[in-house]
């Protein structure tokens, strides 16, 4: 049972998890605009995202060294060191157009870490906006890149996709802002520590109403299967709202809710 809880914390600590959430999304994403599947989109956003969490959680440690390194970490540091290596072979694969959406969501990724400005906080640090920096850049990867990548033109029914998938990352971070709510620094200014836990709770009720609403406005919605899995997914994600409070462990929202997406992606392949 120990080897499975450190082979758990591992994988949930490297961010392999939330890549393969990313990976789920990206595929997602091909599967409901027809794309014929470009594995190389998906790997870049998987090893993207384990570069890109792991940057995010372990720079300050890395920078500052305030610590000696301990297994774990040299662990997660040697698979960051690989992933970025794998990053960058499935990136040379992406079109122009594509690597230059790339780094602009990099850009993101680095603001969100990095300060630019002598005595100035990174983004992280700035109040209230953590989550929305968050919700872009997943949209980016999981939603424009693919379909950039599959020269689909911009249209009403892509930017229905990417109003949607902000929704659903943002509902998904307010579950975690919640579990989190006594932890995060209160400068951060989370929409829990503004507004409470159960007005919280309502307003991500609301944006995943509104994510299943704009199913409707699709100009080619003429198949059940996107809205089923949509409503599956939004379905889910409620019931992990309800049940969300301060003080649930740290599996409920780190591996139990961002498996929703993969869930959500597994059973598509098995039905197709």
């Amino acid at each position: 049972m120990m080897v499975f809880k450190k082979f758990l914390d591992f994988y949930i600590n490297s961010s392999l998890h939330v890549a393969l959430s990313a990976f789920a999304l990206v595929s997602m994403t091909q599967y409901f605009f027809g794309v014929e599947r470009d594995f190389s989109v998906a790997f870049f956003a998987f090893f993207g995202t384990v570069v890109g969490y792991n940057f995010v959680k372990y720079d300050a440690i890395a920078r500052l060294n305030k610590t000696e390194l301990k297994k774990e970490l040299k662990g997660i540091v040697f698979l960051s060191f690989i992933s970025l290596l794998a990053c960058f072979y499935f990136f040379l694969q992406l079109s122009w157009m594509t690597k230059i959406s790339a780094f602009a969501f990099f850009g993101l990724t680095l603001l969100y870490t990095l300060p630019f400005f002598p005595n100035k906080q990174n983004a992280r640090n700035w109040k209230g906006v953590k989550i929305y920096i968050v919700a872009i850049t997943w949209v980016g990867v999981t939603v424009l890149l693919p379909l950039q990548e599959a020269q689909i033109s911009f249209s009403f029914d892509v930017l229905l996709m990417a109003i949607q998938r902000f929704l659903l990352v943002f509902s998904l971070v307010l579950v975690f802002e919640i579990v989190d709510v006594k932890l995060d620094d209160p400068h951060l200014q989370t929409v829990p520590q503004k507004i409470g836990v159960e007005l919280t709770k309502k307003l991500s009720y609301v944006l995943l109403f509104l994510l299943l609403l704009l199913e409707f406005f699709y100009t080619n919605n003429n198949h059940f299967l996107p809205f089923f899995f949509k409503l599956l997914v939004c379905g889910t994600i409620a019931i992990f709202l309800f049940f969300a409070n301060e003080n649930r462990s740290r599996y409920y929202a780190s591996f139990w809710l961002e498996s929703v997406p993969i869930l959500w992606w597994l059973v598509l392949v098995v039905l197709n």
